[in-house]
């Protein structure tokens, strides 16, 4: 290479690693769980400390399920809240249920009320003060054809298989489906779902969620896995779950021996911070990847929590330290109670902005908006073509950068080749 070439290619370089600066210096200031081994440790022990509870305890997800935090006294003395907070709480929940596992409860910075784990899972009063009074944006009472089947596409569809969650997300989109009597769908309605699939050819894609897909035992997913399974035009099955963020200890030996026999199964997780991503959680989709199950992230935009090109960014980067490829990052949706999360689409256009080209496309997920009632999927981003004339298009590189582009006309290869 000439001196000249080296010249300039040092030039580019150090162009390229000034724009990262900014992100270099904000990134600082993330807390990312993998780097908090100590201090969650240090909160587990308060936890299991109130809890009565031992390291095998904790390492147990039924008990996890079996000591969820759903009461204010037990709350107050793992998070610090005063009296005006316990009523509101209490006040809320009363409509909208809440309830926290412990392991997820560990995560709460206890002295900081903006917490962003604290404002996904603990009530606040605003829920009640909501003006929008629509509890099924995507109008699912209406797509359910048969059993608890949700569709809005040609090919696939959604079968909700239990109202449980290891915690009740403060922005859930179902939570009108969310009582006193949460658990698996009974095997009646199961099995009518099931026989639709069956009775229909064109669905050769399931999506298993509720709820959280992997609150079923393993008896009972494997149940269900085991019927889709025989369906020859099933082609595979997806699990959605944020059990992986809220309690990885789900994730078992006996479980992923059980999911690999039903190959191809595919699991969307669900983070939407970087403190979410802890070594417990890494090593929960580490057992999942180690079995053949491929991994994507199913994030949600939301305001005071990940509205933020970096946080977000980080939260990429991280996701695939886990082997967990980012997937979507939806637009929160208006939903009554949890609209105080809603944030702008151009929050979530100024983020993909600011990943394409600053990051590798691995950690570029698709910013997705759902069309009111049902009306599926919309896919948005910044645009990258400006104009077009004959044989060309202006298009806009990821650094703003404005160029003319061949656009050549798709020729017959057969009138080619003869």
């Amino acid at each position: 290479m000439t001196t000249e070439k080296r010249k300039a290619s040092l030039q580019r370089a150090e162009e390229l690693k000034s724009t990262l600066s900014h992100f270099l210096k904000e990134k600082q200031h993330i807390p990312k769980g993998l780097e908090m081994a100590d201090v969650l440790n240090a909160r587990k022990k308060r936890v299991l400390a109130v809890l009565g509870g031992t390291e095998e305890n904790w390492n147990d997800y039924k008990w996890q399920l079996t000591h969820r935090i759903s009461d204010t006294k037990t709350l107050s003395k793992i998070i610090n809240i005063n009296e005006n907070e316990k009523k509101q709480i209490e006040e809320v929940g009363a409509s909208f249920k809440w309830t926290i596992s412990p392991y997820y409860a560990s995560l709460i910075q206890p002295d900081d009320k903006y917490d962003p784990i604290k404002l996904m899972s603990v009530p606040i009063y605003n829920e009640l003060g909501d003006t929008c009074n629509n509890l099924d944006p995507m109008n699912e009472e209406y797509t359910n054809p048969a059993g608890s089947i949700t569709r809005r596409y040609p090919d696939r569809l959604i079968i909700n298989v239990t109202n449980e969650c290891a915690m009740y997300c403060r922005y859930c989109q179902r939570r009108r489906n969310i009582g006193v009597n949460d658990g698996a769908k009974p095997k009646d309605i199961l099995q009518e779902s099931i026989d639709y699939v069956r009775n229909n050819e064109e669905i050769r894609d399931v999506l298993l969620t509720g709820g959280d897909a992997l609150c079923l035992t393993d008896d009972y997913l494997e149940w269900i896995l085991r019927q889709l399974k025989e369906i020859p035009h099933v082609e595979f099955v997806r699990l959605g779950t944020k059990v992986l963020a809220t309690m990885p200890q789900r994730i078992t030996d006996k479980l992923c021996e059980m999911l690999k026999k039903y190959h191809p199964i595919y699991i969307n997780t669900h983070f939407n911070h970087p403190i979410e991503i802890t070594p417990e959680a890494k090593a929960a989709c580490e057992k999942l990847a180690n079995v053949g199950i491929p991994l994507g992230n199913q994030s949600v935009l939301l305001n005071g929590i990940n509205n933020n090109k970096h946080i977000i960014k980080v939260l990429n980067h991280e996701l695939l330290k886990c082997r967990v490829r980012p997937y979507y990052i939806f637009l929160s949706k208006h939903v009554q109670g949890t609209t105080h999360f809603n944030t702008s689409i151009d929050d979530g256009l100024e983020i993909m902005e600011y990943l394409r080209g600053y990051t590798s496309g691995m950690a570029i997920p698709t910013f997705i908006v759902n069309a009111p009632k049902g009306q599926g999927k919309v896919p948005l981003a910044p645009n990258y073509m400006i104009s077009r004339g004959s044989g060309y298009v202006t298009i806009r590189t990821w650094e703003g950068n404005i160029i003319e582009y061949d656009n050549h006309e798709t020729i017959d290869i057969k009138s080619i080749i003869g």
